[in-house]
């Protein structure tokens, strides 16, 4: 297999940053293939720490970074990425960067209505990050969303505008916000346009060229499966499929091209927001896990919910992706636990389950049921062979593998990039 596709199998922020970074030295290309700028990546590299937010995280390596169709993009966002990644020493040029020309744009109209939402909802908060994801990929299935390649073509806008304010304004007069001025919108597209253009290609070319060149592509996804808008905890999701099949539709490569799916699993479980998390701990090993883990969001700011590793929802996640082998990451918080816990089922009412149910009273009603590891008091920081974790790591390890069902081809033990342990490369 030539081709990589990372994805997250658990709530998101497993990750998938380092291990994109690591994996960058063997690929060519790094395409983001879903989402916006709502999920943070951050990249240790020596003493230098980069956030990354809508950029591939191949441009830290200087690989060929594409941002594909499926994503949303905020086209401010992006040139305040791009400035604060040069800042730091890293140049971002057309020859480096790739944007689908046929990615939909995220609008200032499409932050007020998110973060309008979210005030009105009251006790139904969903909790999105406020950043105009969801109404942007509204106005994507809706047919009356701006593309990159219409700030190439003023007629265009004009003519699109018309349709996406006629929409937009009545919800916004329904929450009680002012109308969007359309000569004013049209004035911050056309600044904006020339600092985002030069980067516009048609990127399923780009990436036809190189794949059949025989390049090595790495598919870079953002968020978690269990936020899928269709296998998430619906309505508690991001607003897009974040699972590997999104992979071919998302950057206009067929399936085909997709090869070794990655799933990038924690070794306990978290999530940031509302929705349902039955291995939620709210006691002193919950705040040793947010506190050692350092469990707060990269982009907002917020604490996350933690719990022990869920082995029922990673195997559904591992079926839901095809998943041919996984990245366990951050081993070494667990390390000075006495006793683990893994969830191996759910007890709803009379019943028990071995998957997450549809429904979004059974899932909040689901209880686990645990299995106890002996856990370990070494240090499992920095190793970088498998021979080198203790003896109940290596259990713990091998115990996860059986339950979900799937290898672990990596193993990380801190965020340093050069931390991590190769049990299977994925690129071969």
């Amino acid at each position: 297999m030539a081709n990589v596709c990372v994805v997250g199998a658990q709530w998101g922020d497993e990750g998938k940053g380092k291990i994109v970074d690591w994996l960058s030295n063997r690929a060519d290309v790094v395409v983001r293939f879903q989402g916006g700028h709502n999920a943070g990546h951050t990249l240790v590299v020596g003493e230098n720490v980069y956030k990354l937010a809508l950029l591939p995280s191949g441009v830290v390596q200087g690989k060929l970074s594409v941002i594909g169709n499926g994503v949303v993009v905020d086209p401010w966002h992006l040139v305040g990425e791009i400035d604060k990644l040069r800042g730091q020493g890293v140049d971002i040029t057309p020859d480096l960067l790739v944007l689908a020309d046929n990615a939909c744009l995220i609008l200032p109209l499409h932050r007020d209505l998110d973060q309008a939402r979210e005030r009105e909802a009251a006790g139904g908060k969903i909790g999105t990050t406020g950043r105009g994801i969801g109404p942007a990929y509204e106005d994507k299935v809706g047919r009356r969303a701006i593309r990159v390649a219409d700030l190439a073509d003023r007629a265009a806008m004009e003519a699109k505008l018309p349709r996406l304010l006629a929409h937009h304004n009545a919800l916004r007069r329904g929450l009680e916000l002012p109308e969007v001025d359309a000569a004013a919108l049209m004035a911050e597209l056309e600044a904006i346009a020339p600092q985002i253009l030069p980067y516009a290609q048609p990127a399923w070319r780009v990436l036809d060229a190189v794949n059949k060149a025989g390049k090595r592509i790495l598919f870079e996804g953002a968020q978690g499966t269990l936020l899928d808008v269709d296998h998430g905890t619906y309505p508690f999701v991001t607003s897009s499929n974040t699972a590997s099949g999104q992979a071919a539709a998302g950057s206009g490569l067929g399936p085909s091209a997709v090869g070794f799916v990655l799933g990038i699993v924690k070794a306990y479980t978290t999530r940031v927001g509302e929705g349902p998390f039955p291995t939620e701990l709210d006691d002193e090993i919950g705040r040793h896990l947010s506190t050692v883990g350092k469990e707060v969001g990269v982009n907002t700011g917020r604490q996350r919910r933690c719990g022990w590793f869920d082995a029922v929802l990673v195997r559904q996640t591992v079926t839901l992706n095809g998943v041919h082998g996984i990245a366990l990451t951050k081993l070494d918080v667990l390390d000075g636990l006495k006793t683990l816990k893994v969830c191996t089922g759910y007890k709803v009412g009379d019943r028990v389950l071995d998957h997450l149910p549809s429904g979004v009273a059974d899932q909040a009603a689901c209880t686990p049921l645990y299995e106890e590891l002996e856990g370990w008091s070494e240090t499992t920081a920095g190793a970088r062979s498998f021979r080198d974790l203790p003896a109940n790591a290596i259990k713990y390890v091998r115990r996860i593998e059986e339950l979900i069902g799937a290898p672990v081809a990596l193993l990380s033990t801190s965020p340093q990039r050069d931390d991590t342990i190769l049990m299977r490369d994925p690129f071969v």
